[in-house]
């Protein structure tokens, strides 16, 4: 097995699957930004958190930041941090009901492992 240098890692060097946004989850982001007409859209990011060891992020986005990807369906536009994309490439993001809760659903490929409540992700 070659070894990998972590040194010389760029996410810029790699062709991205992307993400995708499901009609119900780009009305709800159509929707959070039709209340400030400075928002561009919705960012999602990762950060390290809970037991699993990653957490989601999520942000509306006024000014695109210069390493952010964009992807846009249904006339949404979802931001992705370029450092993010090893961690969510391939995601579809959901908008589900679930019993009296609305909530953002990630069905993402690169997650191996959640946290029993939900709020975290591992990768291997």
């Amino acid at each position: 097995m070659a070894s990998v240098n972590t040194d010389s890692f760029s996410p810029d060097d790699f062709v991205w699957k992307g993400l995708t946004l499901t009609e119900t989850a780009a009305q709800q982001i159509l929707n959070l930004a039709a209340q400030d007409p400075d928002v561009k859209g919705l960012r999602l990011g990762v950060k390290q958190s809970g037991c699993a060891g990653f957490g989601y992020v999520m942000d509306l986005v006024k000014e695109p930041v210069e390493d952010d990807l964009q992807f846009s369906f249904h006339g949404a536009t979802l931001f992705v941090p370029l450092q993010a994309m090893p961690f969510v490439d391939g995601t579809e993001l959901d908008y589900v009901r679930e019993g009296l809760n609305q909530i953002f659903k990630f069905n993402n490929p690169k997650a191996q492992h959640a946290c029993g409540c939900g709020e975290s992700f591992g990768v291997e």
